[in-house]
This record gives C-alpha cells, sequence and structure tokens, in this order.
C-alpha cells in the first residue's frame, strides 16, 4: 500500500452514483459494507470498462467515507471468467499501446482492491478463472463454494497469465500454483485451499450464511485499526525482517495515540463496548 494508485479519473464519488449497467452495487445504511456484484450473466461476469471503472468507483467511495468492508461477488452463481475477451479482440492490430492502454485498467483494479482503507472480500462462487483469480487474488479475504472452480485458462489463446500472476503468486504456494499457470488446466476449490489461494471452502448451501458471518465478524473492529492494520500487513512483507520489525513499532504506536485505542482501552477497563470514532482525516495528524 504505497500510496493510492493513480486512477483513469479523480472525482468524489457518493452512494447514489455508485454501480453501472454492468455492476449493481449496495450499501448499508450505517455505511460501514459496500457489496458490489458484477451483472454481465451471459458473459459469464467477465471484466469490461463498466465494471472495472464501476469496481474503482467503490474503493474510492470506501476510503472517503466509513467503509470497513467491501464484498465482490459475481451474479447468477459465477464469481468472474476472467478479462473480455471480445474487447481485448478489438485491439488487434492497433499496436502495442492499444494494449497497453487495454491493460491498464486491470494494473489500477489491482492495485486498488490492495490499497483501499476497506477489508475486501471475493464471495466466489462458480467460475474464478484468469482476470477473476487476480481479481480474488487481490482481495484480502477469499470465501469460496466447494462448488467453485478456479484456472488461468489464457494459455489456451495464447496469453500468459502475467497480471492475475502478481496478486495470485503473492498468496499461493509457488510449486503447487506454477503448474496451473502454464496449463490452463482448471482445479476445484479444495485445491485452491490446498495452495493456499482461499481463506476458507464451504459448502455451496451454506454459502450466504457463511459469507454474512464472515463480514459480521469482519466489520467489528476500528475503522481506523482496519486501514492501518491493512497497510501494515502489505508493506511489511516486502521488507526485510529488522527493517519490518522497525516499521511495524511505528504503525503500532501511531495506532496506540489514535482515539480509537484511547476509545478500545478504555472500554477493556470498563467492560462495555467501544464506540468507534472513525478513520481521521489525515491518518498522519
Amino acid at each position: 500500500m504505497m500510496g493510492r494508485p493513480l486512477y483513469p479519473y479523480d472525482r468524489m464519488v457518493t452512494s447514489d452514483e455508485l454501480g453501472n449497467e454492468d455492476l449493481e452495487v449496495a450499501v448499508a445504511d450505517d455505511d460501514l459494507v459496500v457489496r458490489a456484484t458484477i451483472d454481465r450473466e451471459e458473459d459469464r461476469n467477465a471484466l469490461n470498462q463498466n465494471v472495472i471503472g464501476g469496481l474503482l468507483d467503490v474503493f474510492e467511495y470506501a476510503d472517503d467515507g466509513e467503509a470497513r468492508v467491501v464484498v465482490i461477488r459475481g451474479a447468477g452463481g459465477t464469481f468472474c471468467a476472467g478479462g473480455d475477451i471480445k474487447s481485448m479482440a478489438g485491439a488487434v492490430g492497433q499496436g502495442s499501446q492499444a494494449y497497453r492502454e487495454g491493460f491498464a485498467g486491470m494494473k489500477n483494479l489491482v492495485e486498488a482492491a490492495v490499497d483501499t482503507a476497506a477489508l475486501t472480500v471475493a464471495a466466489v462462487e462458480g467460475y474464478c478463472l484468469a482476470g477473476g483469480m487476480g481479481l480474488a487474488g487481490a482481495c484480502d479475504v477469499v470465501l469460496a463454494s466447494d462448488e467453485a472452480t478456479f484456472g488461468t485458462p489464457e494459455v489456451d489463446i495464447g496469453i500468459f497469465p502475467a497480471q492475475a500472476l502478481v496478486p495470485v503468486m503473492r498468496t499461493v504456494n509457488e510449486k503447487q500454483a506454477f503448474k496451473y499457470l502454464f496449463t490452463g488446466e482448471h482445479f476445484d476449490a479444495e485445491t485452491a485451499h490446498d495452495i493456499g489461494f482461499t481463506t476458507d471452502v464451504v459448502p455451496a448451501d451454506e454459502f450466504e450464511a457463511e459469507l454474512d458471518d464472515l463480514v459480521d465478524g469482519l466489520v467489528t473492529p476500528s475503522g481506523f485499526m482496519i486501514e492501518i492494520g491493512k497497510e501494515s500487513f502489505y508493506n511489511q512483507r516486502e521488507m526485510g525482517f529488522d527493517e519490518a520489525l522497525d516499521y511495524m513499532r511505528e504503525m503500532v504506536t501511531m495506532l496506540a495515540m489514535s482515539d480509537d485505542a484511547e476509545e478500545g482501552f478504555n472500554s477493556f477497563l470498563t467492560d462495555s463496548e467501544p464506540d468507534w470514532k472513525g478513520r481521521p482525516d489525515d491518518p498522519d495528524a
């Protein structure tokens, strides 16, 4: 989380503006949970500009408000089958710049999922393929139905899953996952869990209840703690051991001096429920 990504636009987003014809967005009454559903069933919820732009809006909305959890899922029992091949094919013959611009959306999406101050949950049912695996891998938590199917079939059209690889290979056990990147072979949820891709795998008929329980647990802590804790987690893993310890000392010091930590200490001592103050406008202040 090395600073916010450069989005293709810069504007304030309100809840009334969230969503579009390919992305349905619902915001909880208390603003703490945002649920985004990719709604392109006929294309197995493939990622097009509408979906990517809509998800970037969602992450920006979460950062500008009090959202603690963002849930991403697909309509019709399918998470996401990857990038929109029809859109990619439109760049054929247009030169390298057209491809760079086309692939920039996926880069921005992965960065935004990691960088957003809210916890991100990929709720995976059905197919989670190609760029869909990249999107899920960029999320902090991956809850999968036991009937979900995973894979990186880009190789079937002569493309290596280069962008999906970045979040995926920071999640999975390297040697166990390597062959799937080159064969494009589909694999089941149990295998995805064995190689370290999923947080939990649950029975399909219990998926909704398990998802609700998961969100309820994630939304409980202090929003400021979530933001700083998530930033710390992703930054420290790229550091050496001693550097990481020094960095984490500074981060926990910042947290300990916050209004929410004071509230937490007092609540513990008085055996009461904390009333979190929310993220400050300037965490460095």
